[in-house]
């Protein structure tokens, strides 16, 4: 009997849930078709509005952080591998071997400690963030269907109430359940009116701890990493200065393009021009590899009449052919806001110029359209008239010593390898 009882119970309440439903979903189409009027909340809504905003943005966020932890591991594998490599190459006899053995181990440690913080202190607190909108969310879409049978049981009272043969057993019992759906529909309107504005005024804290973290630890990951990196240093110039016999040349990169000044000679006549050859530029002796210049711009302008009377600029390069660094610094000459002073505001450097290199190796010139670089020489660097003339690697500029006593671009400028060079000013 008691097992009858429990199956009537449960087919009853499955009963009425298929009631509930089909009270809905014609409650829903009456307003819909503007049948029956449909109870508005325009606070509620717009801070439903920002929860699924809020909740869409985090969601971004968990996926954004997970790809970043993602390359974090990534990056410590490759670093593991590229350290395992020098250990194999490093042979016995090699000064500094248990150092950079040491370095490699304490690497690897720095790297697995960064990810696990990064797990701890945002991952984690990431998830926790997002663990509450789930529930937030099914209660929001209870109330829903909550405020639609409220609305149902309302306009059930209203048209027995104004129906003509009124039935007041009918009627009472149609008001209890109006008043049931009611409560029951404010007592989740009002914990929810509560607890969504203070959900999205939580984003704030939320937003300021969790980038707060991630910037605090990489900050420190990359102060500690730099300490490595600085010993591995110490370490390579010691093996560098016993083997300094045995250094690595630098060359420069190849020239594909037409050469401009050979070109603009031959077109002139000279017949002293000699023939381009397969000579490749004779390398630097001790290999060390110049750095890429750095430029910094200046975007304060200067004093109006800077500019030299009748210093003609040339014209501005396109960015396609020219590296952004040149670009930059070009579009910034043109305006008159290199800092150091350009051309325009100094009549003892040429028009155009950018910065100043200083030739950390011997470049034996191959063609008449480059310049024959000593080490120590001071090269004033100016913008190619013609972008498509540029090769990459490649600069133009005159040297110090020969500007100042002619004076003359078309005479003294030509090409030379940027990577044996390196930035002075």
């Amino acid at each position: 009997m008691a097992e009858m009882g429990s199956k009537g119970v449960t087919a009853g309440k499955i009963a009425s849930n298929v009631q509930k439903k089909l009270t809905r979903a014609q409650e829903k189409v009456l307003q819909k078709l503007g049948k029956a009027d449909e109870t508005k909340d325009e606070q509620f809504e717009q801070c439903v509005q920002n929860f699924n905003k809020q909740l869409s943005e985090g969601t971004r966020l968990q996926k954004d952080l997970r790809t970043y932890l993602a390359s974090v591991k990534a990056m410590h594998e490759a670093s593991k591998k590229l350290n395992e490599c020098l250990q194999e190459v490093y042979e016995p006899d090699w000064p500094g071997r248990d150092e950079a053995n040491k370095i490699a181990e304490n690497n690897d440690l720095l790297w697995m400690d960064y990810h696990q913080k990064l797990v701890d202190q945002a991952l984690l607190t990431m998830d926790t963030y997002l663990g509450q909108f789930p529930d937030i969310k099914s209660r929001i879409a209870k109330r829903g269907r909550k405020l639609v049978d409220y609305d149902s049981a309302r306009h059930h009272y209203e048209s027995l109430q104004t129906a003509k043969k009124k039935d007041e057993a009918k009627i009472a019992k149609a008001e209890e359940e109006l008043i049931k759906a009611q409560k029951v529909f404010e007592e989740m309107n009002v914990d929810l009116q509560e607890e969504l504005p203070s959900l999205w005024n939580s984003r704030v804290g939320f937003y300021v701890n969790t980038f707060q973290s991630i910037a605090g630890l990489e900050e420190n990951f990359h102060k500690e990493m730099s300490k490595l990196n600085q010993n591995l240093n110490d370490v390579l110039v010691s093996l560098e200065k016993q083997h300094g016999s045995n250094t690595f040349t630098v060359k420069a990169q190849p020239r594909k393009k037409t050469k401009l000044f050979s070109r603009l000679r031959r077109k002139k006549g000279s017949d002293n021009a000699p023939a381009k050859g397969n000579k490749s530029p004779s390398p630097p002796p001790d290999g060390s590899p110049a750095a890429t210049p750095e430029i910094r711009v200046n975007h304060e302008p200067e004093p109006a009449g800077a500019a030299t009377p009748g210093a003609a600029l040339p014209k501005s390069p396109s960015q396609s052919s020219l590296p952004a660094v040149v670009v930059e610094t070009f579009s910034a000459t043109v305006n008159g806001t290199v800092e150091s002073g350009s051309a325009a505001g100094r009549l003892d450097l040429p028009p155009g110029f950018m910065f100043k290199v200083q030739a950390q190796h011997d470049y034996t010139a191959t063609d008449t359209d480059e310049l024959q670089l000593k080490a120590g020489d001071v090269v004033l660097v100016i913008p190619f008239q013609n972008p498509e003339e540029q090769d990459e690697g490649w600069l133009m500029g005159v040297k110090e010593s020969d500007w100042n006593q002619h004076k003359e671009l078309e005479k003294c400028r030509g090409v030379f390898p940027e990577n044996f060079t390196e930035r002075v000013q």
